[in-house]
């Protein structure tokens, strides 16, 4: 007498193995992506704020050889340019204080594309950073 036999040699994965895999991938994948861009964010803002001390740093060697801040134009025609990974998530402008009172200066930073959902940045001559929260 023959033995009947109901096994069969698997090949490839179910349809449900392959449903449980992709859910899995999908729970893990929406969990990730809000912490990886809240980290791309603040490491853009990072690379701003080194910048922005940069600036701050040619701004007092400007003070100490003429007597007054430098503002944008000034700035980059000494040769000054944002690099282009920061310029391509911020703007910035430096304000000048009026002619009759002590020097001084305020630098913004203007956040746009991507960035835009972090606020703008902005550093004085006294040191003054806002908002607090960012730095």
């Amino acid at each position: 007498m023959k033995k009947l036999s109901f096994s069969r040699r698997r090949n490839g994965f179910t349809l449900i193995e392959v449903m449980i895999t992709v859910a899995i991938v999908a729970i893990l994948a929406s969990i990730a992506m809000p912490s990886y861009n809240r980290y791309v964010i603040r490491a853009k803002r990072s690379a701003a704020q080194a910048q922005m001390m940069e600036i701050a740093n040619r701004q007092q060697q400007f003070l100490l050889a003429n007597r007054s801040y430098a503002d944008k134009t000034t700035l980059t025609a000494s040769g000054y340019s944002l690099p282009a990974d920061v310029a391509a998530n911020y703007d910035y402008s430096v304000t000048l204080s009026a002619a009759d009172a002590p020097p001084g200066f305020v630098l913004t930073f203007d956040s746009r594309g991507a960035q835009a959902s972090d606020g703008d940045l902005t550093l004085d001559n006294q040191g003054a950073k806002t908002p607090a929260d960012k730095w």
